[in-house]
Order: structure tokens, then C-alpha cells, then sequence
């Protein structure tokens, strides 16, 4: 019998949670078939199996694991079962004849002042569990008012807590239906860390405008020659990934982090890009953008986004990052305050692109225009290197030719 044990999905993580069986006890699986799905505080990640046989489940859906601990066993003895053939129906047995009827043990009828009274068995129905119990005595809520959702008519705790709940006006007569369920590992990790960097971190927000006019241009004049040479779209997240660069060179405090009573600064940088994936917000980094073309980001920024929708996303491609760009404009964002994904120091916000009016040349002319917001922690990064790191990236965007490209397209392009 082979024990299967939580293998560790990464660094630092000692704990997972079996968010999804994809298999039941019983059933015969092969080497490497998946068999369930685990969440981690930074993944969900499919576990194979290490060996073919019957499986029996030893941990329940929604339960935390420890790293090492066994989970299901495998019987390898076992060989799958071939399908039963069914057998041709046999003979019919002679039929029992009755034997004649015994005197009845209790009364024929009910005893006088009974009838018409006759007992039943007592029913489970409206029975609590000893959880609800305990809640509706201490709201002094009668079992008998509350309609059980469990087996056979269960009072369960949920039952008892939603009768509990304050009367919210005269009932319209409308569905008001409530569901509940567990937060995965995976979305309670990013809660606790978006709470986290609220309350431990000094985080102010500042922002900008970008006129995306020459970035429009580049893309219509170039985006299809790109296409074909490359295989991947020529999209906004290059410009502002090597906008980005630029400016954490000139501005290396926002490339940097806390550690303590220490402050770490890096001559790399690794940019954290924000996804919205099947289980919740992932950040997959691009390592090294600095070293990277538009065409390096572009085709890694597509990489890392497909992984992370199709649920493949490993630990390693989520772990560290110096900052981070999350574009809330795909969704249709006009502007938020962007939270900073600690430890990192800094998080750049892109918002939805909208023909506005502005001041060129002292004329007024409608230009398609992006809210861009910086929140930075203020412990280590002051006003002027925040607003300057800003305006350096708007100042990239405004002219991606000369200060991205030098002076170069179809060169920086690689066409």
C-alpha cells in the first residue's frame, strides 16, 4: 500500500488545503493522473498521482494539510477491474404460500380515550444538531420555527444561525436567498495580506496623466508586422513594463523594500504583474525585465497570463518581484488606489483609456488619455521620488520613440 504524502509546493510553505478531489475512493488510477486539487497561499496546484491502483481517501474536501502529511493511499496490487458482463435472468421461484396470520402481540385498536390517536414512530424532523442546539437556546428560538436543511430535516448551525438574524423590515414577498463557503486558502492568503499592507505600511497614493496618442500611433502603424514576426500581440503592458524599468533606475528607492530595521535595494528588476485568475488575483513575475525588448515582454507577459488563467501558475513564477503594475482598465477602471503587494515598496495602477480634452500647444484637442496612480510606502520612499518616478514613466509613455526606442522603432521592434 503506497502512502501519499502533500509533497512542498514551494519555499516557506508548510501547509496546503485539498480544495477539490477529482477522484473518489475506490476508483483505479494511473501514475500521474491528477487526483486532486491543493490550494497554497500563493497556488492552486494539481497533485498526481505517484502510482497506479485503487485510491482511498484519507483527507476531506476544504481540509488543511500539512506538508508531508499522507492524503490517500494507493493499493498497486490492485488491477483495474473489467467490466461485468450481465448474466441471463434465471428462473422464477415458486411463490411462498402465506402462512396463516399469529395473534397480534399489542392491541387491535387504541385503549379507551386513544382513539382516533394512533402512535407514530418519532421523526428526526426539526431535530438540531447539539451546534444549533446550543444557538437557539441562547436566542430562545423554539426548534419548532426553524426549517432544517440537513439529512432528514437536520436543524444544522447554519439553520440556526440564519433564524437568528434581526428582522430587516416587512418581507416583500421576494427570493432571499444566501450562500456560504469557505474561502480557499489562496483568497483567505491575499486578504490577509492586502489587510496587512494597509495597517503596516505608511501607503499614500499619486497620481498622473498619460496622453496615449504616439502609443496609438506606434501600435497602428506596427501591430500587425509584429503580430506576424513575433506570434504575440504588440499591447500597452511592454510600454509600460520598460517606462517602469526606466524609471527604477532613475528612482532606485522604489526598487527597494524593508527587511526589518534594514533597507534593501536591487540593481534587477523583477516586475510583478497583477492577473485575475479562476481562484482569485495572481502575480506571476517577469524576471529580469530589464534585460528584456518588447518583443521579451510581450511574448512573457502572455506566457505568464495563460498559466495563470489555466490554473498551471507554479509558486516559483509567483514568488519575489521589486514592483508591481496591475491594470484595473481592462475591467473598465477610470481610477483606484492601487494597494501595494508586500513586501514590495511600490505598485503602478493603469486605468481604462478615454478620449478627453486637453491642452496641446495651447489649444484644446481630444486625446485618447489614461489615469495612472503610483501608491508607494512613504516609510522609505519621499514625495519627491515618488511624483518623479511617476512623471518619469509619463514622460516615457508621452514619447516612446525617443526615450524607449531610441529614436528607432522598427529596430526596438525587431522588424
Amino acid at each position: 500500500m503506497l502512502e501519499m504524502k502533500v509533497p512542498s509546493p514551494g519555499e516557506s510553505i508548510t501547509e496546503v488545503e485539498i480544495a477539490r478531489w477529482l477522484v473518489k475512493t475506490g476508483d483505479y488510477v494511473t501514475k500521474d493522473q491528477a487526483v486532486a486539487e491543493v490550494d497554497s497561499d500563493k497556488a492552486t496546484l494539481e497533485l498526481p498521482a505517484e502510482a497506479s491502483g485503487i485510491i482511498t481517501l484519507q483527507a476531506e474536501e476544504g481540509e488543511a494539510v500539512k506538508v508531508g502529511q499522507v492524503v490517500c493511499l494507493i493499493d498497486t496490487t490492485a488491477v483495474p477491474t473489467a467490466p461485468t458482463v450481465p448474466t441471463a435472468p434465471t428462473a422464477p421461484t415458486a411463490p411462498t404460500v402465506p402462512t396463516a396470520p399469529t395473534a397480534p402481540t399489542t392491541p387491535a385498536c387504541p385503549p379507551s380515550g386513544e382513539r382516533g390517536q394512533s402512535a407514530s414512530p418519532p421523526s428526526v424532523d426539526r431535530v438540531p444538531s447539539p451546534a444549533a442546539r446550543k444557538i437557539l437556546a441562547e436566542r430562545e428560538i423554539p426548534a419548532s420555527t426553524v426549517v432544517g436543511t440537513g439529512k432528514d430535516g437536520r436543524i444544522t448551525k447554519n439553520d440556526a444561525l440564519k433564524a437568528s438574524k434581526p428582522s430587516m423590515g416587512t418581507p416583500t414577498g421576494g427570493v432571499r436567498r444566501e450562500t456560504r463557503a469557505k474561502m480557499s486558502m489562496l483568497r483567505r492568503k491575499v486578504a490577509e495580506r492586502l489587510v496587512s499592507a494597509k495597517n503596516e505600511t505608511a501607503m499614500l497614493t499619486t497620481f498622473n496623466e498619460v496622453d496615449m496618442t504616439a502609443i496609438y500611433q506606434l501600435r497602428n502603424e506596427y501591430k500587425d508586422a509584429f503580430k506576424e514576426r513575433h506570434n504575440v500581440g504588440l499591447g500597452f503592458m511592454s510600454f509600460f513594463t520598460l517606462a517602469v524599468v526606466r524609471a527604477l533606475k532613475l528612482f532606485p528607492d522604489v526598487n527597494s523594500m524593508i527587511d526589518g530595521q534594514d533597507k534593501v535595494t536591487y540593481d534587477f528588476c523583477d516586475i510583478s504583474i497583477a492577473v485575475s485568475g479562476p481562484k482569485g488575483l495572481m502575480v506571476p513575475v517577469i524576471r529580469n525585465a530589464e534585460n528584456l525588448s518588447f518583443r521579451g515582454v510581450e511574448a512573457e507577459v502572455k506566457r505568464l497570463a495563460t498559466r495563470a488563467r489555466d490554473g498551471q501558475i507554479t509558486v516559483d513564477e509567483m514568488t519575489g518581484g521589486t514592483f508591481t503594475i496591475t491594470n484595473g482598465g481592462v475591467f473598465g477602471s477610470m481610477l483606484s488606489t492601487p494597494i501595494i503587494n508586500p513586501p514590495q515598496s511600490g505598485i503602478l495602477g493603469m486605468h481604462n483609456i478615454v478620449d478627453r480634452p486637453i491642452v496641446r500647444n495651447g489649444q484644446i484637442v481630444i486625446a485618447p488619455v489614461m489615469y495612472v496612480a503610483l501608491s508607494y510606502d512613504h516609510r522609505i520612499i519621499d514625495g519627491r521620488e515618488s511624483v518623479g518616478f511617476l512623471v518619469a514613466v509619463k514622460e516615457a509613455l508621452e514619447n516612446p520613440v525617443e526615450i524607449l526606442m531610441n529614436g528607432n522603432p522598427k529596430q526596438a521592434l525587431e522588424l
